[in-house]
């Protein structure tokens, strides 16, 4: 008989989490927060749910999902322009965690693993928080903001050591309770984790560059054969990991960084994310059930140091590296709030040395406690950071920074008044890159006007000349990672009349003037009236008068 209880599981799961998350939105409050709320509420408070073998599985795979994701956003390019301060600070903001908790830990009498481990966990900065809530402010691609998702993309990747670190010291672990050992059975086991990271990177990079591009690039014709093929090679790297004793998430992670050298990376990304959502709702409910509350008030004392550390320690920290290297005292203080937080990332890097039974369940309770309390006290900070300054600043706190200079430093990546996405500001989006959207392209180019070619099709945005970027402007998201807010014009050369409709509707939203493929004249009265600026009438006709008109309005001489 077909057991239904893993059916009824995730059903009183999901309904609650939903619920837990609308109460939560008007407070602000970070959805993680709802879900472990609403964990804590179906098990230690009341005990409606179990976690069972099945459900713990389904919550993994969230993570593993979730991993593929972070590894989607970590392209070369991203990396190359985050510049030495997101270096410096990522890396120092992690060595100045690690050694204060660790020391803090001692003091409040915990043994040296369980030191460890929770000091480690302090360290992962959240990126859903903050960047869900800076893009809620439109400063994500400001200049602090910018900064900040640098010192994530730093801390993502000390991420993966770190769990290859503890995937070496599960299998050392295990060997040496079979037969002795100790250390050295151990430092065995984390030789072959890192050398087996460092195989399956070399594969991933490998594969990346020689098999996928085409591959990929021939099923682009299909979105929504992409995204199948997407999540399948996550699955194909989580199986190698695992032949090669490793964890799940080191080999979702990886495939992910294979996918994310590929120029459609960005629209595999908005494909994955609902799914994503879907399962890390899972997982941190789950993670709520599984919480030991039978401590009580002895892990409040713990957990209210440790927030302590992260939410002043931390900020702090980034603050006196940027304002060592010469930035500005605002731009270091805003960048600093953003890592007031610890990660989902820690909650998993707990859950894992719970599993291997190097830390009990009290430590996962602290470490989760920790994070109900950063990521909502963060929250507010992030929200509130400009008028924190203010305060502060005029409290006289700031003095011990000198006077550091508040422009982007030369040579960083960061040059001021550029888009996140895409680098460009006062650009022309061109949409459709048919013979009529490249003969645009190819117009403006000679004209030396910045110009953003946008299609769903890698092969058709090979060799347009111009920044590229791959993806459906039916997704407001797309427009968005276009910098559309920042553009001159946007151009559409398609021949689809709903999505000409939309794109009117969408510039028309963002207050950016429009000229619009009138492909046929039926069309022509409604993309009026919908409010299109332009309108081309004909192919040869239509790149003379766009380029005119454009020459008109001041947008090149």
């Amino acid at each position: 008989m077909l057991d239904t209880s893993i059916l009824r599981d995730l059903g009183v799961i999901l309904v609650t989490a939903a619920g837990f998350a609308l109460i939560a939105r008007p407070l602000r409050v970070p959805s993680i927060i709802a879900y472990i709320l609403a964990g804590l509420a179906l098990g230690p408070f009341g005990g409606l749910v179990e976690v069972s073998g099945t459900l713990e599985l389904t919550s993994q795979l969230g993570v593993a999902l979730l991993l593929f994701l972070v590894g989607l956003e970590l392209s070369f390019e991203k990396i190359k322009g985050v510049g030495k301060v997101a270096l410096a600070a990522g890396l120092g903001q992690v060595a100045f965690t690690v050694s204060a908790g660790f020391g803090l830990a001692l003091l409040m009498g915990l043994s040296t693993v369980e030191g460890l481990f929770v000091a480690t966990a302090m360290t992962f900065s959240s990126t859903v928080v903050p960047v869900k809530l800076l893009g809620e402010k439109k400063e994500l691609d400001s200049y602090y903001g910018r900064m900040a998702v640098g010192v994530f993309m730093v801390q993502n990747l000390v991420v993966i050591v770190f769990l290859t670190l503890l995937a070496g010291m599960g299998v050392g672990g295990a060997a040496g309770q079979g037969g002795g050992g100790g250390m050295a059975s151990v430092g065995v086991g984390v030789a072959k984790a890192f050398g087996g990271m460092a195989l399956l990177l070399v594969l991933a990079l490998v594969v990346s560059r020689y098999v996928l591009a085409h591959a990929f690039g021939w099923i682009s014709v299909s979105l929504e054969a992409l995204f199948i093929w997407s999540v399948s090679w996550c699955f194909v790297f989580v199986l190698v990991a695992e032949a090669l004793g490793l964890s799940l998430e080191i080999g979702a992670f990886l495939a992910g960084i294979s996918l994310a050298q590929l120029p459609y990376s960005l629209e595999l990304r908005r494909r994955v994310h609902p799914l994503v959502n879907f399962f890390i709702a899972i997982f941190f409910v789950t993670l709520g059930i599984q919480m030991d509350l039978s401590g009580g008030p002895a892990l409040v004392w713990p957990a209210s140091v440790f927030s302590l550390l992260v939410l002043i320690g931390n900020p702090l920290s980034v603050l006196v590296i940027m304002g060592f290297m010469g930035y500005g005292v605002r731009p270091a203080f805003l960048a600093g709030v953003t890592v007031a937080q610890i990660s989902e990332f820690s909650f998993i890097f707990a859950a894992m040395g719970m599993s291997t039974g190097l830390i009990g369940a009290e430590m996962l309770s602290v470490v989760t406690f920790v994070g109900l309390v950063t990521m909502a006290g963060s929250a507010y900070l992030i929200l509130y950071n400009h008028q924190i300054y203010e305060r502060l600043r005029s409290w006289g706190l700031f003095r011990f920074m000198g006077r550091a200079r508040e422009e982007p430093v030369e040579g960083t990546g960061l040059e001021a008044g550029a888009d996140a996405a895409t680098g460009l500001r006062d650009h022309v989006i061109v949409v459709g890159m048919n013979s009529l959207g490249r003969r645009i392209v190819t117009a403006l180019r000679e004209r030396k006007v910045p110009t953003l070619a946008v299609d769903t099709d890698p092969s058709k945005l090979a060799s347009v000349g111009a920044p590229i970027l791959v993806g459906n402007t039916d997704d407001v998201s797309v427009l968005e990672s276009a910098g559309l807010a920042h553009a001159k014009v946007l151009v559409s050369a398609l021949q689809i009349e709903d999505a000409n409709a939309l794109l009117t509707y969408r510039c028309r939203s963002f207050g950016v003037p429009c000229s619009i493929h009138a492909f046929d004249l039926a069309v022509a009265s409604d993309l009026r009236e919908i409010g299109a600026d332009h309108l081309m009438d004909s192919k040869t006709a239509g790149t003379r008068r766009l380029t005119e008109a454009l020459g008109v309005e001041g947008i090149y001489g």
